[in-house]
C-alpha cells in the first residue's frame, strides 16, 4: 500500500485539482452560458462539467494512476478490472443543482485501493468549502478555501488548523438528510418509519455529496438513499464519511459500498452515524 508521506503528496494534488476546477466552474456558472447537453442517460452536461474535467484529469494523469471519470464512464471493464489503486471523479457533482443555481454542486475526487476509498476530497465552489478525509489521518472540514497549496508543508499545517470531523452535533433532533432532484416513495416511507421511532424527526433535502458530508460533519444522523446512482457519485464522500467513522453501507447486504465494479451503479445504500440507527 502507498505510504502516508505518498497519499499526503496525492490528496495535495486531488485538492489543487479540486479547486481549480471550482474556479473553473464558477466562470461558467458567473456567466450564465451554461451550453447544456444531454448525455446518452438523458442527464445534463454542461460547458462546466467538461473545463472541470479536462482540469482534474490532466492533473491526476500525472500520478501515473488511473483516472475513472464520470465522463469516461465508457472506458471497459477489461481495461479497468485488474486496476489496484486508481483515481474517481465526478468533476460536477449535481449538475441540475448547478442548472438551478442554488450552489449545491460539488466537485468529487477519490483516489481507491483494491475496491474501497481511502483518500476523497469535495470541494463546494460556491461557498469555498473543502471537505477531505485520508485513511489513517482522518476528515477535515475547512469552511473558507481560498488558494492552492504548495507544498506538503502547508498540507500538515492545513490538517493541523482544520476541525476533525464529525463535529459536535448542537440540533437535538434526529436528522434525516435526503436527496433535493430525486425524491422517492421508498424514502418517504423511511421517514415515516423514523418518526414512529425518535420523538423528533426533521428532514432537509440537499443536493450533490453534500448529503454525505452533512453526515461525516455529524450534522445529519442518517442519509438513506433509495435511488440510482453511480460510483463517481459516492466514492469521495464514502471516504470522508469512513475517515470520520461514520459508516457508508449497502441496503442488499450490509457490507460498505465497493468500487470499480462491472457495473458502475451503486445499490440502494444508507450513510449513518452509528449503528443504532436502523435501516
Amino acid at each position: 500500500m502507498i505510504e502516508e508521506g505518498e497519499l499526503k503528496h496525492l490528496l495535495l494534488i486531488a485538492i489543487n485539482s479540486a479547486y481549480r476546477a471550482g474556479a473553473l466552474i464558477m466562470e461558467v456558472y458567473n456567466s450564465g452560458n451554461f451550453q447544456v447537453n444531454l448525455k446518452s442517460d438523458a442527464t445534463p452536461l454542461t460547458l462546466a462539467d467538461r473545463k472541470a474535467n479536462t482540469e482534474i484529469v490532466e492533473a491526476l494523469m500525472k500520478t501515473r494512476i488511473p483516472v475513472l471519470s464520470e465522463e469516461g464512464r465508457n472506458l471497459l471493464y477489461e481495461e479497468r478490472k485488474g486496476w489496484e489503486y486508481f483515481w474517481l471523479v465526478d468533476p460536477l457533482d449535481g449538475t441540475k443543482e448547478f442548472i438551478k443555481r442554488n450552489g449545491e454542486f460539488t466537485v468529487n475526487i477519490a483516489l481507491v485501493y483494491n475496491g474501497f476509498p481511502i483518500m476523497g476530497v469535495v470541494f463546494v465552489p460556491v461557498l469555498e468549502q473543502l471537505y477531505f478525509g485520508i485513511k489513517n489521518i482522518g476528515s477535515f472540514k475547512i469552511d473558507k478555501f481560498i488558494g492552492e497549496l504548495q507544498d506538503i508543508a502547508e498540507l500538515d499545517k492545513l490538517i493541523s488548523h482544520s476541525p476533525k470531523l464529525p463535529l459536535p452535533k448542537h440540533d437535538k433532533d434526529f436528522i434525516i438528510v435526503t436527496s433535493r432532484s430525486h425524491p422517492t416513495d421508498d424514502t418517504q416511507k423511511y421517514i415515516d418509519k423514523q418518526k414512529l421511532l425518535h420523538p423528533a424527526v426533521k428532514t432537509i433535502a440537499r443536493g450533490s455529496s453534500l448529503k454525505i458530508c452533512m453526515v461525516a460533519e455529524g450534522q445529519a444522523n442518517v442519509y438513506p438513499r433509495y435511488g440510482v446512482t453511480t460510483e463517481w457519485d459516492t466514492a469521495a464522500g464514502q471516504a470522508i464519511a469512513e475517515n470520520a467513522g461514520v459508516q457508508v453501507l449497502s441496503l442488499e447486504d450490509g457490507q460498505r459500498l465497493r468500487y470499480n465494479k462491472e457495473n458502475l451503479e451503486n445499490p440502494f445504500f444508507i450513510v449513518k452515524l452509528s449503528d443504532d440507527i436502523v435501516s
